[in-house]
């Protein structure tokens, strides 16, 4: 696999995480400055790995 690939997926589990942390807090009946930081880092960190892995090029033969 490319290193980029594993990047990628690794940042966009990091920002599914993100985002559920600050969905549950924002459910929870707290809007706290928290739970913005979670949504909107884990949006950055996901798109960016969606991002990464689609525009690496697969190189395996």
């Amino acid at each position: 696999m490319n290193v980029k690939r594993v990047f990628g997926i690794i940042l966009t589990l990091l920002g599914l995480v993100g985002l559920i942390m600050g969905g549950k807090d924002l459910m929870a009946g707290g809007v706290a400055q928290g739970s913005w930081v979670y949504l909107g880092l884990g949006a950055i960190f996901f798109f960016t790995g969606i991002s990464l892995i689609r525009t690496t090029g697969d190189t395996a033969k």
